[in-house]
């Protein structure tokens, strides 16, 4: 069927038919990069979280960083922010943590939204070429005066065509643009998941140290003060 069908007339007649495919090539494209852009930040993040969860555990915060460090993930660049700040002001952490997430959600949904966006419209510039195709044939069977199958075939056809177009151009790019939306809910869900973790095992470590500091202190206050009761005591003549 398409293979005998006029595709250099009906371009020629049906501008619509010109605009899909630009649609067409533009949502391949978008379609393309957005596609490999997701798998390269994608990946396993479970071993890298838990050799980090084990630095930021002993207080080296410095080590977790560096094995955040090998994440293309998301869940890297959140974390490496959030720790960097938790280091200069840990009531802060909160705040830096949704920052980058926001940061990291921009650069998800960037041209996804153009795939949303070829999807809605490709119909309707199909069904446009329809409409167009419908009134082509009216034009030719008044200009003949009769209602012949060989009058009305290119205009019918070139509405099917069209329309035909319109979902074959809709229907991948809804698919794909859901996916990737499910995708990048996933991967900010992840990766504050386990950035809050991790800084609730900052937190941890953090007053661990402090309690230890704080009973050694203790210690050393009570040896200072039994030294001074020696010192006291008076040994009788």
């Amino acid at each position: 069927m398409f293979v005998d069908f006029d595709w250099g007339a009906a371009l020629v007649q049906s501008p619509i038919l010109g605009v899909l495919i630009l649609c067409s090539v533009l949502t391949l494209g978008f379609a393309i990069e957005r596609s490999m852009y997701y798998h390269r930040r994608g990946g396993d993040t479970g071993a890298v979280v838990r050799r980090a969860m084990g630095a930021v555990q002993r207080g080296r915060l410095d080590e977790a960083v560096e094995h955040l460090q090998e994440l293309k993930h998301p869940l890297g660049e959140v974390a490496i922010g959030t720790l960097a700040g938790f280091s200069r002001a840990p009531q802060e952490a909160e705040e830096i943590m949704h920052v980058m997430l926001n940061q990291q959600k921009l650069l998800l949904e960037r041209n996804t939204g153009l795939l949303g966006t070829m999807a809605a419209v490709t119909p309707l510039i199909g069904l446009l070429g329809t409409v167009w195709g419908i009134m082509r044939a009216f034009q030719a069977m008044s200009k003949a005066a009769t209602a012949g199958p060989s009058i009305v075939a290119a205009g019918v056809a070139e509405a099917l065509v069209t329309t035909a177009a319109g979902l074959v151009v809709a229907v991948p790019a809804v698919i794909l643009y859901n996916y990737l939306n499910r995708r990048q809910t996933t991967m900010l869900a992840e990766a504050e998941n386990h950035t809050r973790m991790l800084c609730v095992a900052a937190r941890s470590a953090v007053a661990q140290v402090e309690a230890q500091e704080a009973a050694a202190g203790s210690g050393a206050v009570h040896a200072v003060r039994r030294s001074a009761s020696q010192a006291r005591v008076t040994v009788p003549v």
